[in-house]
């Protein structure tokens, strides 16, 4: 029992280690097809199902992924090879299998302003080399970005022209001139990408609608008139022009230097006020408060009096009179309601 044992462990060893070092050679009943451009391989061959359902599912398939990665491998070899750098490399072959994409080709851009003009005149783009020789350093440099050649921004002197003002500042002048130019060709682009999905680009001022509403149009007015020197200090109102809402007003603060007697006297009152045991009363705004309150009462009692002296007399004047129905009413009914404002 103890040497079947130690066959059947030696055995099982050998077969082990056999799986292990399988040979190059695989033999098919037939041949597969290779596209080594893709590093594909298509086997034709019929799959034994019996074999498929005795043994392990995962074994058999490991087993056929194995020999067929093997002849793959095999194929590659056969192709013409170079060394680099101490590493054998193999040249693929253009592949002859088309491959789905995961997603849809991407669209060609649509052509700029000056793509288009370009092409109606026959203007052909010249590509420019990236370095260009710098006379001040004395060294090829980029020609832009970041260390290029004659970068201006780098200067500590500049040269004022006769014709400017002698007290201009020309370093802040030409920042402002490249911060103009960025946002003008931003202005651009963006102008493009409008024109090519075909929408209509908007003014400086606000987009264009096929039906503007009133609020909008009276904000453009308002946008127009405030747009000139004096900020629309000097422009008429048009007939019927409503005041904007929401405008505001500028807040006025008072100077950090200079006379300080305005804001003394403020604080002095304001301290006056704080300090004084008696509330400070401003009579003339007492007494026009007094008489809005007695003008809203007294109109309110005439409303009431008028409405139950209009309901009776709207009531038919039938009485208890003689022959007829008709007789007199009494004193303060079934008669027409007829008022006199006397003197108050």
């Amino acid at each position: 029992m103890a040497s079947c044992s130690i066959e059947d462990v030696l055995a099982k060893a050998e077969r082990d280690e056999a799986e292990k070092l399988k040979g190059i050679t695989v033999n098919k009943e037939l041949d597969l097809e290779f596209d080594p451009g893709n590093l594909l391989a298509f086997d034709k061959n019929r799959i034994d199902t019996r074999e498929f359902k005795d043994n392990k599912r995962e074994d058999f398939i490991r087993s056929l992924a194995r020999d067929n990665t093997q002849l793959l491998i095999n194929e590659m070899w056969k192709l013409p090879t170079e060394r680099v750098e101490e590493i054998i490399v193999a040249k693929l072959p253009d592949p002859s299998t088309p491959l789905p994409r995961e997603k849809p080709a991407p669209k060609p851009k649509p052509p700029t302003k000056w793509e288009q003009f370009a092409k109606l005149k026959g203007i052909q783009k010249k590509k420019k080399t990236n370095l260009v020789w710098d006379e001040v350093h004395k060294e090829w440099r980029r020609r832009w970005g970041y260390k290029r050649a004659k970068d201006d921004t780098k200067e500590w002197l500049i040269e004022v022209p006769e014709n400017a003002d002698p007290s201009e500042h020309q370093f802040a002048k030409r920042n402002k001139a490249k911060k103009e130019r960025v946002a003008k060709n931003e202005y651009n682009r963006l102008k493009n990408i409008a024109r090519a999905q075909k929408i209509k680009v908007p003014g400086m001022g606000l987009a264009p609608t096929p039906r503007q509403p009133k609020a909008e149009l009276a904000q453009a007015v308002n946008v127009a008139k405030i747009s000139t020197a004096s900020v629309g200090k000097f422009q008429d109102n048009l007939p019927k022009e409503k005041t904007p809402k929401n405008t505001g007003k500028k807040r006025k603060f008072q100077p950090l230097i200079g006379d300080f007697s305005s804001e003394k006297q403020k604080q002095l009152d304001l301290l006056k006020v704080m300090d004084s045991k008696k509330p400070r009363l401003d009579i003339t705004k007492a007494v026009n408060k007094q008489m809005r309150e007695e003008d809203r009462e007294s109109a309110q009692k005439s409303k009431k009096g008028f409405g139950k002296k209009g309901r009776r007399g709207n009531m038919s004047g039938k009485g208890k009179g003689k022959a007829g129905g008709k007789g007199k009413a009494p004193k303060g009914k079934g008669r027409k309601p007829h008022m006199k404002q006397g003197k108050r």
